[in-house]
């Protein structure tokens, strides 16, 4: 039924690329105009529920068997949780939000001192706390009922709590169905926003190579082949070293740039944005321009960020919960939310104030070139003003192609355990399936209205989830209180007399029976 659903919209789009556009627009329009209270609201809830599973009583509980220990090194986990979650995203707007905040600020007069501290301020705001708590509710809901209870790597398996055997009928088949277009949609925007960096990329370098659509679903379609190939390797080969490759990339040029560029004004604009920040969350969080009116910075920016992390959640979080079994629920929830709001601070500042120092000494060509040729040039128009520019450049668009791959290839494998009721190893054959299907969607929304179709379809394909992931956070929190009460029960029994103990027996086995029938079917566990 997934798939189906999806052709049908690449067939659409493919033969009626205008009509596509005009209706995604109407529909995102609406949506924005109505529901953008909605977003803000839904993503705050998950940074609440986030700080709670932190600082709650919950924060002891395992992912998994009291004596699991964690599959992946904090290295490798956290070389997933970045490439997974945001790697590409951070290549294509580190030069590019900030110089355009600073052009066209949220409140601030525009190229100004103070639009320039706005601009970073606002660039963390939406690549901070809110996406990575988005991720970590759902990515931590999977991996609880997975590790610990031995459910099905579904959404639907989430809800068991909830609704009960309905998870395994057609209300569950229709929450993973959701699930998958949902990820079908937030991976394609990720492709697309690949593609056209990768072009830009390459023309800027190369004078024989046309930026245009074209060049776009070339690479598409190439990065497609490589994904494949790194698919029949397994998540234990190709994304793992995939991963390494992308943190050991990103960091060198991350730190080629710090060392060449003002590097104690990147430091100190680290930690004036990181506290702007933390002082202005709430302000920032809550505000919808109700008594100005003036939506489009809040419509162009925050709401399609949030809607894009919304729409990426059952992606990233899927991956993450696959290679997050033996981790507590506190050291689960902080390795995900502060460590990579920590790099995406720096490396804002880095790349931020790089491109604006150079687009303010040289009479604004950044944003020059980017009104002319398109926001996936600004990388590399700040990149040919530095030493070795030629080799630098390559190095980027080598960073961005492994990106691609990466995001391409954790996609396949997250929607095969998605439509082969939950297997932690699908099969090759479903994953070049999907590896086709969304290529094609990517290559749709380009070709019907290029970037501003991928943010309006991502906008749209999140906002069901986003009900449903409200639902998933009760479910899980049900849980949670229910297992806990069992744990402390059996702590005091540990604690107290023997006639204790065995006045309370009955009952610790009525609370396990009960609770062991709000939980979905366990799965063998030949499949772990």
């Amino acid at each position: 039924m997934s798939i189906a659903i999806v052709l049908v919209f690449i067939i659409w789009g493919a033969f009626f690329p205008s009509n596509v556009e005009y209706v995604l627009g109407l529909i995102d329009g609406f949506i924005s105009d109505t529901f953008g209270w909605f977003y803000l609201l839904v993503t705050t809830g998950f940074i609440v529920l986030a700080l709670f599973l932190i600082f709650g009583p919950y924060g002891k509980i395992k992912l998994g068997k009291p004596d699991d220990k964690p599959e992946y090194s904090y290295f490798t986990w956290f070389a997933f949780l970045f490439t997974a979650g945001m790697g590409v995203g951070l290549v294509f707007y580190g030069v590019t939000e900030p110089v355009t905040h600073y052009y066209s600020p949220s409140s601030a007069d525009p190229e100004t001192t103070a639009a320039a501290e706005e601009s970073m301020q606002y660039t963390l705001f939406h690549w901070g706390f809110h996406p990575w708590a988005t991720y970590a509710v759902l990515a931590l809901a999977l991996a609880y009922f997975k590790f610990r209870h031995r459910a099905p790597a579904l959404i639907s398996s989430i809800f068991a709590p909830l609704i009960g055997d309905r998870s395994k009928g057609g209300l569950g088949v229709a929450i993973d169905t959701l699930a998958v277009f949902a990820t079908v949609f937030g991976i394609a925007t990720s492709l697309g926003l690949g593609a056209t960096q990768i072009t830009a990329g390459l023309s800027f370098t190369f004078d024989g190579i046309p930026n245009t659509l074209v060049t776009n679903l070339i690479v598409i379609l190439i990065i497609t082949l490589l994904f494949m190939l790194s698919a029949t390797t397994g998540i234990n080969r190709g994304i793992r070293y995939l991963s390494w490759t992308n943190i050991v990339l990103a960091v060198a040029l991350m730190l080629f740039v710090f060392i060449l560029g003002s590097s104690v004004q990147m430091i100190e604009s680290f930690t004036t944005t990181l506290g702007n920040y933390i002082q202005n969350l709430p302000n920032m969080t809550f505000g919808m321009n109700a008594f100005t009116g003036d939506r489009e910075f809040l419509n162009s920016w925050t709401l399609f960020y949030w809607s894009w992390w919304i729409g990426w959640s059952p992606f990233v979080g899927t991956f993450i919960a696959r290679v997050s079994r033996g981790r507590t629920i506190r050291e689960f929830v902080i390795g995900v939310t502060a460590i990579p709001v920590l790099f995406s601070a720096f490396w804002f500042s880095v790349f931020g104030i790089a491109g604006l120092e150079m687009d303010v000494a040289e009479g604004g060509v950044i944003h020059q070139l980017m009104n002319e040729m398109g926001n996936e040039v600004a990388l590399f128009a700040f990149l040919e003003s530095q030493p070795l520019a030629a080799v630098i450049i390559g190095i980027a668009v080598l960073l961005i192609s492994c990106f691609f791959i990466t995001s391409a290839d954790s996609g396949t494998f997250v929607l095969g355990m998605l439509t082969t009721g939950g297997k932690l190893n699908p099969g090759m054959s479903v994953k070049v399936i999907w590896g086709i299907v969304l290529a094609g969607t990517a290559a749709v929304l380009l070709w019907s209205g290029g970037l501003n179709a991928l943010q309006m379809a991502m906008l749209i394909a999140a906002f069901p989830f986003a009900i449903l992931m409200i639902f998933m956070c009760i479910s899980l929190l049900k849980a949670l209180k229910n297992e806990h009460g069992i744990l402390m029960m059996e702590h005091k029994q540990r604690e107290h007399d023997p006639e204790f103990r065995e006045s309370q027996q009955k009952e610790l086995r009525k609370m396990r029976k009960g609770f062991k029938k709000t939980l979905p079917d366990a799965e063998d566990d030949r499949e772990l």
